[in-house]
Order: C-alpha cells, then structure tokens, then sequence
C-alpha cells in the first residue's frame, strides 16, 4: 500500500515521502497515529510547506553539528587514573569520563556520539571519534595519566624536615 509520510520516520522515510509499506501496518499504525495519509494530490500539495520547513530544520541542525564537529575536533583531553606498576587501570574509562572531561574544557558532547568501541584500560595515549551525523565526525587526542596519591607527598616531607618541633609548656 502507498502511503504519504505526514512525519519522518527512521529507516522509512521522511516527510513528503511516498512510500510502499505492507497494508497491516499502513491501516493498523501509521494512519491511525497521524503518521501517514493516502497520497492523493490535495494530501501531496498541503505536505509540501510542511516538507520545506523539515528540510529548513535538518540544514540549520546540521550546520550546527558541523559547527561543534569543528570546536571539538583535535581538542586534547587529559584524564588521571588509579593504574597499578604495569600501566593498567584498576576500573576503565569510557564515554562518561570523556564527556566530563570535554565539558570541563567548554565541549558539549553527549555520550551517545562517543564513539568508543572498548572501554580504555591502560596508560596511554588514545585517538578516539566523536560521531554528531552518520557522517560528521571530529577526532580528539585522549591522554589517560596516573593518578598520583596525596599520601606518597606527605611521606616524603617528614624526610625533608627532620628536625621536629618544640612544644612550649606553661
């Protein structure tokens, strides 16, 4: 059945769209929903303004994904961690402490267009992608540090100072 796309819909189509789709799911869900409208010339001529503006949108969006793609892209982040002798952190870091990290430095980054494929585990210099669009990408420099102990500096200032102090007695 060929029905008229009222509203984008993923993997489908999007407004304006005249698509074939199976009759159960035209009939029993997108006509009922809003969704979709029989595609006669009236139907096809009040969508148009409709269509114009969505597609109005999508560009102002996507110019705007270009444009944090762009700030983002060759920003370097560094993260401290508990790592053991070996290098390898006790827990990891993934998209969480990036995105913390990046907003820190003014970037607003969310989760989702993180894309890191394992968790990092150890010590060390990593390369990881941002993904705004299927095809706007930035790429930022992630540097994983150990996390240095405030106990191993207070041990070594006794050492420094080895002359104690004099408690005065009344």
């Amino acid at each position: 059945m060929k029905v008229l796309l009222c509203k984008t819909i993923n993997k489908l189509g999007i407004i304006g769209d005249v698509v074939d789709v199976a009759n159960g799911y035209a009939r029993n869900y997108l006509i009922p929903q809003g969704l979709g409208i029989a595609p006669t010339e009236a139907n096809l001529k009040a969508i148009e303004a409709d269509k114009a503006r969505y597609l109005e949108e999508q560009a102002k969006l996507r110019a705007a994904l270009e444009a944090r793609a762009k700030a983002a892209d060759g920003t370097e982040v560094t993260i401290t961690a508990r790592a053991n002798e070996e290098g390898h952190l006790y827990g990891s870091v993934g998209p969480a402490q990036l995105v913390a990290a990046l907003a820190e430095q003014g970037q607003a980054v969310a989760e989702e267009e993180v894309a890191l494929g394992e968790h990092l585990r150890t010590l060390d210099k990593y390369e990881v992608t941002l993904r705004f669009a299927q095809d706007i990408q930035a790429t930022i420099t992630v540097w994983i540090v150990p996390l240095i102990e405030e106990g191993a500096e207070e041990a070594e200032a006794p050492e420094a100072s080895e002359v104690p102090e004099q408690v005065e007695s009344e």
